[in-house]
């Protein structure tokens, strides 16, 4: 039996395999309202049989953008223009999941960029320093509300890529020990458990290094897991880099995958592992290893939306197809 097409069942939410859409910018939103494409990006991945599909970088406050073509969840119409969204992708038996992020001093729009530090990522505006991180936390709490109320079933806190959350736990961009960087991204992790209650899953997308000298490593991710699972995380997302330009990634297949192997072992948490993973062998031998309990893809499915139908077919699966492709089966 496929351990890739097998169900993943997080607190009340049951994946019908274990393959996630991976959340990829679009930049075609205005005012951080989602569209049309959107709904087909996100439909099309989920008709695909992908058991999980997690929309976007989701900015849980204006500022908070990466780019002005993001999407956002700070208000009720970008709520509603979700709603169709979501219905349509449980509506093909996947699990809509949606990326809770503040983009912090990697924002790029007309607007000042806020982090734990003053130093400005190259090529963007210098951030002003958060003093004081309450407004944070609320955005992301009341993000998270909307979320559930937009009918997003999945939870995803980004605290990766040198993004906010990430920029307060990598010594790169905030003083202090360990203990005191990885504060925020757990208050805020403890925070969205509680706004939105047992039943919903909380996965958090972390870097599992910077890829860098004196920067955040892999045993960090490991003393972070543990805290995040103690704040109420389900699954831990393991990408890596992102927060300066200067790092040199050894980037090849399943380059990542290590990271979340470690974390998985060492922390006692399910993982999710992503990056560059192409094919349905790959991604059935990384759970087989137990190096992840759930298998993100970006790139590849953006080349083939319908990449876990061709993968059941080479693995041996049996998947249900959508009754209106039936005559292709």
């Amino acid at each position: 039996m496929s351990l890739l097409f097998s169900p993943l069942t997080l607190r009340s939410v049951t994946l019908s395999n274990r393959i996630a859409v991976s959340p990829m910018c679009q930049y075609s939103a205005t005012d951080g309202i989602p569209n049309d494409w959107h709904l087909v990006h996100l439909g099309s991945r989920a008709v695909g049989g992908a058991g999980l599909v997690i929309a976007e970088a989701t900015a849980v406050e204006p500022r908070g953008r990466i780019s002005p073509e993001d999407v956002g969840i700070w208000n009720d119409e970008q709520v509603k223009a979700w709603q169709p969204i979501t219905r349509f992708i449980k509506a093909q038996g996947s699990v809509p999941g949606i990326q809770l992020a503040h983009a912090g001093r990697k924002a790029f729009g007309d607007w000042v960029p806020v982090a734990p530090t003053t130093e400005p990522f190259p090529g963007l505006n210098p951030p002003e320093k958060l003093e004081h991180h309450g407004s944070i936390v609320r955005a992301f709490v009341e993000g998270a509300i909307k979320a559930v109320e937009a009918g997003f079933e999945v939870i995803e806190i980004h605290a990766a890529h040198g993004y906010l959350l990430h920029e307060f736990y990598s010594p790169l961009t905030n003083e202090g020990s360990l203990e005191e960087r990885i504060a925020v991204p757990v208050e805020v992790t403890a925070a969205v458990r509680a706004a939105v209650g047992p039943d919903v899953p909380v996965l958090v997308r972390i870097s599992g290094t910077d890829w860098v000298q004196d920067g955040w490593t892999a045993d960090d991710s490991v003393v972070l897991a543990q805290a995040l699972k103690a704040a109420g995380a389900d699954l831990i997302d393991v990408s890596s880099g992102g927060n300066t330009a200067q790092a040199d990634i050894p980037i090849g297949p399943g380059y990542q995958v290590p990271l979340a192997e470690a974390v998985r072992r060492k922390a006692d948490v399910p993982t999710g592992a992503v990056g560059l993973i192409t094919e349905a062998t790959q991604a059935e031998q990384v759970l087989n290893d137990g190096s992840a309990d759930l298998v993100l893809l970006a790139r590849e499915m953006l080349r083939d939306p319908y990449w876990p139908l061709h993968a059941a077919r080479q693995l041996g699966a049996e998947v249900k197809a959508p009754r209106q492709y039936a005559r292709a089966f």
